[in-house]
């Protein structure tokens, strides 16, 4: 789930978005969805399986990515849709790769987080130590919406940038006090060092980071039909997982789909870091607010961070980004 800050990643997409524009303006039967493993994501394979999808009337193509290259392959035109999140919507789109959010699967509730090593108590107790983050991604944004909560300036701390990947041996090493890390990479840092625990987490601001899906344009206006079909089946594939009587089968499901080994019940701990979306609470959150209840409001918020940190220069115009007639029907 990053938020896509490397110049020359965003170079890359815009290049490829200008020689590959001629891809998204043609005709395409299937739908193009690029997915990628996060768990509200995971989650359309259900939909797959049961075959709610051509059930509905909609011929659409799910390509499972790496979640940075499904989004280089939206960019440039390669998918009609992919699942990001709201902040990397803003960032592929100020790069050239424009996409329209129609749906919010989830939003983060505890599965991206802040973890401290043993003997650091709190976000306070970080002042003047080293915290290790892979800069300008969404856990750099979680960190710094935590310090700012207790009153932390940011340079209060030694910022240290590292991969994501990296993070789990970086804590272990001793070398920093803190990690910014999501799942299911945090669960490896907590297994690696002893005493190491969740300071902070996207629990602890809900709304803080959704999870979308994004349109391209050109095929929300071509397909539009299509695209209000499919949020339909989101909302069954929400009551599939929470029902006590399916959840079972919805979680073998999401498993096999994670893949590298990972057990229903493993998997059932992730969910629980994820709080899904169905339609009811989609038309709610699509309402025009400040403040991390709406998605207009956590993505100005992720905007003005994008802004500061240099990730791009020029505020984007939010409201353009967000179509939120589709849950409506319209």
């Amino acid at each position: 789930m990053s938020l896509l800050s490397s110049k020359f990643t965003r170079r890359t997409i815009l290049i490829s978005a200008l020689l590959c524009s001629t891809i998204d303006t043609a005709d395409a039967a299937p739908i193009k969805i690029g997915y990628s493993d996060w768990p509200g994501w995971v989650a359309w394979q259900i939909a797959i399986d049961k075959g709610w999808i051509k059930q509905a009337g909609i011929d659409a193509s799910f390509q499972w990515f790496d979640y940075s290259a499904s989004l280089e392959a939206f960019a440039a035109g390669k998918l009609d849709a992919v699942l990001a999140t709201n902040g990397d919507t803003l960032v592929t789109g100020s790069a050239g790769g424009r996409g329209t959010m129609i749906l919010a699967t989830d939003y983060s509730s505890g599965n991206d987080m802040i973890i401290g090593k043993a003997g650091i108590k709190s976000l306070k107790d970080l002042m003047g130590q080293s915290v290790a983050v892979e800069t300008g991604l969404v856990d750099h944004l979680l960190l710094i919406n935590g310090l700012k909560k207790a009153g932390i300036a940011e340079n209060a701390i030694k910022l240290v940038n590292a991969k994501t990947n990296e993070l789990p041996q970086i804590l272990a090493s001793g070398s920093v006090s803190a990690i910014g890390v999501w799942q299911p990479v945090a669960g490896q840092a907590l297994k690696a060092s002893a005493g190491a625990h969740p300071l902070y987490t996207s629990a602890d601001e809900p709304g803080l980071i959704y999870d979308v899906l994004t349109v391209s344009p050109n095929s929300l206006n071509r397909n539009r039909a299509d695209w209000i079909k499919l949020t339909q089946v989101w909302d069954k594939v929400v009551t599939y997982i929470n029902d006590p009587k399916t959840q079972p089968d919805a979680l073998k499901i999401m498993a096999q789909r994670s893949g590298g080994g990972i057990t229903p019940e493993s998997y059932k701990k992730l969910l629980y870091g994820t709080h899904l979306l169905n339609i009811a609470d989609n038309q709610a959150v699509m309402v025009k607010a400040k403040g991390f209840k709406s998605l207009y409001g956590s993505s100005y918020f992720v905007d003005k961070f994008n802004v500061n940190q240099g990730i791009y220069r020029t505020a984007q115009n939010v409201d353009g980004y967000i179509d939120p007639k589709l849950v409506h029907g319209k």
